[in-house]
């Protein structure tokens, strides 16, 4: 449950189109997410557990759909899950957000959030951070202008309008810490839609109010004026960095949350950063390191801030978007997942770094402005032990989180696209091939496809172990030659296998039918409880395409404590590919994995390059 992205089947159309008319024009015609055949997911589930799972537990599995199907249980639950469609505007939609975020209690720094990347930019001091803060704040509401305005183009994947919902969930929310359970509270909603950011510097949080007294934003000029005010003004690292408290454990947190919003002030300082419109981490510079360790570094400090001697006290992680800008010229920004994808992220920030490129705007006559409210929070004894327990937590978390980036510099997009074949089924079938040669067996792999072709739709896994990837990459390890050509043909048989994106594949019918049984308050269906049915869960390999224009690479971490994170944005000439693993684990290895998938590639491309020279 980490991040999901967009990936489309057809590979020219790796970026959804964008045609201007108003946002919502399409909303009311999208289709409802379709509930698949209950005999049709049955099927598909055996097959996508074949390459992953012992021929006994493969049996055992059999038996136990047999009878899903004909002793009427599983009919019952897809009655169930029918009538469910009929009544809602999308079955699904409330069921993921709940049980992939909300419920979820581990921290989501780092186990659920995102963290992006941007390049290094050219400023060294602090005159530049606040220029280049104040910049990217306007051209944040500049976008949020056309969300305001419904104006935002609508996208087309394939011809076909998608749901644009989730833009307008990433700006003005806020993730709430419960006791078992979050919620996401959207606050442009009400009468007085908020009208300030949060600015965060050396752990102590400022409301910047971003828009003056006739509702017209301010200018570049202005933000620098009031961002200068707030760095003047907290000089000094604040010794008690309260948002640590947000990267713990939920139910940690949840409890700390209630005693903490007890005193009056600390409860209005705590709403101020959850009703803004999005917060501004001013950070410290990073430990320097070497040019080729740099980006390994700055996503890793996007994920978790770097630990409590750097960052980490620096963020409100429960905020939908934070804006990272280190005073040496890193920068980025990490997102709580619950609310949307990596696609509405991603289209804000190629839209904020093409509006930061504009000739500067017409200067604006100086009018005095008020300083910004630094919020205060009173730290009781409770409170500061809460405080303490995150930052060893937050330590041991940054210490356990192995980063990788990986800049493969030798071909990009372009490459699978000339031999017809889908760049990212090209790639999905490198991390096979790579996790293949490290461990001489496929795991189960976890691939994000969009599914906002239906209304309000989030998220579907493809499964990229096949059976016949299974066999391409054992095909792979023959160094006989008369191989070449069977391998070819495994690889685009893999690669035109990618199918899931009509809401026809598998896994959110499967939790469907397994929330179903848990709302019919009836027990548990075998196939649930079964083997087969953890270990094709059990996603070593957690992946997504994220296609940016910006050269900028995203990144979470692995979604199992032996697995990896892996998540790659192909450019034209070259492919960022960030990928995390635990160091708390033995087997796995960030950066021998980055090296096993570099060489995949530059074989696959081998590959190609022979069998087209032995074809003409």
């Amino acid at each position: 449950p980490i991040l999901e992205a967009s990936r489309t089947v057809d590979s020219s159309a790796d970026q959804p189109a964008l045609i201007s008319e108003r946002s919502f024009v399409h909303q009311e015609g999208l289709p409802k997410l379709p509930v698949p055949p209950l005999k049709q997911t049955c099927e598909r589930y055996l097959a996508a557990l074949e390459p992953i799972v012992s021929e006994e537990e493969l049996e055992h599995t059999r038996v136990l759909i047999q009878e899903f199907l004909k002793g009427g249980v599983g009919e019952r639950l897809q009655k169930g899950l029918e009538r469910r469609a009929r009544k809602t505007d999308n079955w699904l939609s409330e069921w993921w957000m709940q049980s992939t975020y909300l419920d979820c209690r581990m921290p989501v720094a780092v186990y659920t959030s995102t963290g992006v990347a941007l390049p290094r930019m050219h400023f060294e001091d602090r005159q530049g951070q606040m220029r280049f803060a104040a910049k990217l704040i306007a051209g944040v509401l500049d976008f949020k202008r056309m969300v305001d305005t419904e104006t935002l183009p609508v996208q087309y994947l394939n011809g076909k309008p998608l749901c644009m919902d989730q833009y307008y969930q990433i700006l003005s929310t806020c993730r709430i810490p419960g006791p078992k359970r979050d919620t996401v509270v959207h606050y442009s909603a009400g009468t007085t839609p908020p009208s300030h950011v949060t600015v965060v510097h050396n752990f102590q949080f400022f409301v910047l109010d971003v828009y003056n007294s006739d509702g017209t934003p301010l200018t570049v000029d202005q933000l620098t004026m009031q961002l200068e005010k707030i760095w003047n003004s907290s000089l000094q690292t604040n010794k008690e960095p309260i948002g640590i408290l947000t990267s713990q454990h939920r139910n940690t947190w949840g409890k700390a949350y209630n005693n903490l919003i007890k005193d009056r002030t600390n409860k209005e300082s705590v709403r101020a950063i959850q009703k803004s419109i999005f917060t501004v981490c001013l950070d410290a510079p990073m430990l320097r390191v070497s040019d080729e360790m740099y980006l390994s570094r700055v996503a890793a400090q996007m994920l978790h801030g770097g630990g409590t001697r750097w960052n980490s006290g620096n963020r409100w992680f429960d905020k939908t978007l934070q804006f990272i800008i280190g005073e040496d010229g890193t920068c980025g920004l990490v997102y709580e997942h619950a609310p949307a994808e990596g696609p509405p992220i991603v289209f804000l920030i190629d839209y904020v770094v093409k509006y930061m490129q504009r000739p500067e705007m017409v200067r604006s006559p100086m009018v005095p402005l008020s300083m910004p409210q630094k919020l205060r929070f009173n730290i009781t004894p409770e409170i500061k032990r809460d405080i303490e327990k995150a930052k060893q937590n937050m330590n041991i978390m940054v210490q356990d989180l192995d980063v990788k980036v990986l800049t493969f510099s030798h071909f990009g997009r372009n490459l699978p696209k000339q031999h017809e074949l889908s760049p990212d089924a090209f790639v999905q079938m490198a991390l096979q091939l790579a996790y293949f040669r490290m461990y001489d067996l496929c795991c189960p792999t976890y691939e994000s496809a969009t599914l906002r072709m239906f209304k309000y739709g989030r998220t579907e896994a493809i499964r990229s172990t096949t059976v016949d990837s299974l066999k391409f990459v054992q095909a792979m390890q023959d160094p006989s030659k008369q191989v070449r050509t069977e391998q070819v043909f495994f690889l685009s048989c893999t690669l035109q296998k990618h199918f899931a994106i009509h809401g026809q594949a598998i896994d959110r019918h499967l939790l469907g039918l397994k929330i179903q049984s848990i709302e019919d308050l009836t027990s548990m269906p075998e196939i649930f409880m079964d083997t087969s049915y953890a270990v094709a869960h059990h996603f070593n390999l957690y992946t997504s395409q994220v296609g940016s224009k910006t050269d900028c690479v995203m990144c979470f971490g692995p979604m199992v404590p032996d697995g990896y994170g892996v998540c790659y944005n192909p450019m034209d000439e070259h492919i960022n590919i960030a990928i995390t693993a635990f160091n708390s684990c033995e087997d796995t290895n960030a950066a021998n994995f980055a090296q096993a998938v570099k060489e995949a590639l530059l074989d696959m491309r081998a590959l190609l390059t022979e069998t087209a020279a032995a074809r003409q």
